[in-house]
């Protein structure tokens, strides 16, 4: 028999469900289940509930410990403010080292460290600025008092601390005051060769010369990779500068230049068969390891940065033109017994000879008007293509980031050729000049100077020849002479068998030639046999002494000094010292029956 159930059995067979809806459709039997599911759902059931309070307990542990874990990791390593990590790719990356060719340490690294402060952390930020200005007396109160009141999340202290300072401020405690590594550079050798290094700034950025040049070479980018932290894992950069040759040059300099009471003055060495630059100095100069005086505009590098007109030292370059054109040869004569008119310029002597005279005595009396024959007799198109051949119309490119364009006519016409030839008209650097010299005297090859340390080899693979060989012997042979029975002499140190060139040009003030403002210039090559050094020395504004009987002209200053560093420096030279002549040393020339000379 089938028992319905009564409403009270119901009640034990399925759950409340509230309240009885009535509707005059019956829901169908699936949806009704629905219902039951979902409302079952949020029901609370014992029998379900202690697993779900697991649940929720378990990931509350898991949020609070990572939580927890992250405050322990922050107190313990703190998070570097956005200052440190924006600096300390630069201050902290390391520069090679920078020697000379014998290894000598002429720029390094040392660590050092950095105080910075932290605005936002710090408690009492009077009390701070007493507490360092007290250990740190050099530091502005008020100024450190207008950094931490602005609202940033890092600000410097004081760059560069030393060891001392370090210690006292790390003794205060101040909350939100820190130190960061850096690297610093210094130089040994204080001024010694600064214009070549140059210097880095602050953040261990180079500014200028070498230290410029060694960033384009991609130490920005290993810094910037993280790969440059330490001077010790990156080759040293080896420079062709000798430091005992640029002591003696710059101490030489330095005399000469008080002595002659000068504005300025310059010296280089280079070697005209590498091309390498052994020594260059630049007065006034200046201390890498405080640079400021760096940005004086008087202590530019005068033998790259400079321009000037030359000279008779352009005369060298007007000489072996003729000769090398064809057109004139070491007996070849020129009129110079009378001034040269040019419209309604007149060309004078410095020492007239009333005379006619060959080439190499046009060089040795440094005769304005045999000069200007000479270039007339090439022309003004092989004029200018030989000066452009010689690297003297273009800038001149070197590892020294900084170069001067050069000052030349912008309508070049036969009285420009004819002031050019005696070195007025044009304005060169220096070192552009006697690059060209050096390519007379060294069998005719152009090698652009290098700062760097080269072979022969490598210095001629990029350097073409712009005369002939016979046309670089008769140079030697002309520079040997100009230094026995010219203006040479004071440079003629013996057992060096020396040669050489002396220049002097009126300077352009307010656009006239000032007779008493010169600019002085001397260059002595040795041996003149088979040429390896170049020596050249400018003065600015040299004043006559009594030694030199009122005379401001370059052989009785800048010929006086280059004597002195001959002297000097030689001896230091990979060269012997030779007190019998040399046999034979021009065989060319001895085949020329005469060469005029008296």
């Amino acid at each position: 028999m089938t028992m319905n159930p009564t409403p009270d059995d119901r009640d034990d067979l399925e759950p409340d469900t509230g309240p009885i809806q009535v509707s005059a459709t019956p829901r169908p039997r699936g949806m009704r289940r629905v219902g039951l599911v979902v409302r079952d759902m949020f029901r609370l059931r014992l029998d379900k509930s202690g697993g779900r309070v697991g649940w929720v307990m378990l990931a509350f542990v898991a949020l609070f410990g990572t939580i927890g874990g992250r405050l322990v990791f922050l107190a313990v390593a703190p998070a570097e403010p956005e200052g440190i990590r924006r600096f300390t790719a630069a201050s902290v990356a390391a520069r090679p080292d920078i020697i000379d060719r014998n290894g000598e340490v002429l720029a390094t690294d040392v660590k050092t460290v950095s105080i910075f402060a932290e605005p936002r952390n710090l408690i009492d930020k009077d009390e701070a600025v007493e507490l360092l200005t007290a250990v740190l007396p050099e530091l502005d109160a008020r100024e450190l008092r207008t950094k931490f009141n602005k609202k940033r999340g890092f600000v410097w202290v004081k760059r560069e601390a030393t060891p001392k300072q370090q210690a006292e401020v790390q003794r205060l405690g101040i909350p939100g005051v820190g130190f960061v590594p850096e690297s610093k550079r210094v130089y040994p050798n204080g001024v010694a060769a600064a214009h070549v290094l140059g210097f880095a700034n602050i953040d261990n950025v180079g500014i200028a010369g070498m230290e410029k040049y060694i960033d384009t070479q991609g130490l920005q980018d290993l810094t910037g990779f993280g790969l440059a932290h330490d001077s010790a894992d990156l080759k040293p950069v080896q420079l062709s500068v000798d430091l005992r040759v640029q002591h003696a040059m710059r101490d030489e300099l330095v005399k000469g230049m008080e002595h002659f009471r000068a504005k300025s003055a310059a010296s280089m060495l280079i070697d005209v068969t590498t091309g390498e630059v052994v020594s260059l100095v630049s007065l006034p100069d200046y201390d890498p390891n405080n640079p400021v005086d760096a940005l004086d505009k008087d202590r530019i590098n005068r033998m790259i940065v400079g321009v000037y007109e030359m000279g008779s030292t352009f005369k060298a370059l007007t000489t072996a033109m003729v000769m090398d054109s064809g057109k004139a040869s070491v007996n070849t004569l020129f009129d110079a017994r009378t001034n040269l008119q040019f419209g309604r310029f007149t060309i004078h002597e410095y020492h007239s000879t009333h005379r006619m005279l060959t080439v190499p005595e046009v060089f040795i009396h440094s005769s304005n008007v045999g000069s200007a024959k000479e270039a007339l007799l090439v022309g003004v198109e092989g004029h200018k293509a030989f000066l452009k051949k010689m690297g003297q119309l273009d800038r001149m490119r070197t590892e020294m980031p900084e170069s001067a364009m050069p000052i030349v006519p912008a309508h070049w016409g036969e009285l420009n050729t004819i002031t050019i030839a005696f070195g007025h008209g044009i304005a060169v650097a220096p070192m552009q000049a006697a690059a060209a010299v050096g390519a007379l005297i060294n069998g005719g090859y152009l090698i652009n100077p290098t700062f760097l340390k080269r072979t022969e080899a490598e210095a001629l693979r990029n350097a073409p020849r712009v005369i002939k060989p016979e046309t670089s012997e008769a140079m030697r042979f002309i520079m040997r002479l100009n230094a026995t029975k010219g203006s040479a002499s004071k440079a003629a140190v013996p057992g060096y068998f020396v040669g050489g060139k002396t220049g002097t040009a009126e300077k352009v003030v307010h656009g006239h030639y000032d007779h008493s403002r010169l600019f002085t210039t001397f260059m002595a090559a040795l041996p003149m046999d088979k040429p390896q050094y170049l020596f050249v020395t400018v003065y600015d504004e040299p004043q006559p002494t009594k030694e030199t009987y009122g005379f401001a002209t370059a052989a009785w200053n800048a010929g006086e000094t280059t004597g002195r560093m001959v002297e000097r420096i030689a001896p230091m030279l990979p060269i012997a010292p030779r007190f019998d002549p040399p046999v034979n040393p021009f065989p060319q020339m001895a085949k020329v029956n005469a060469w005029g000379i008296r």
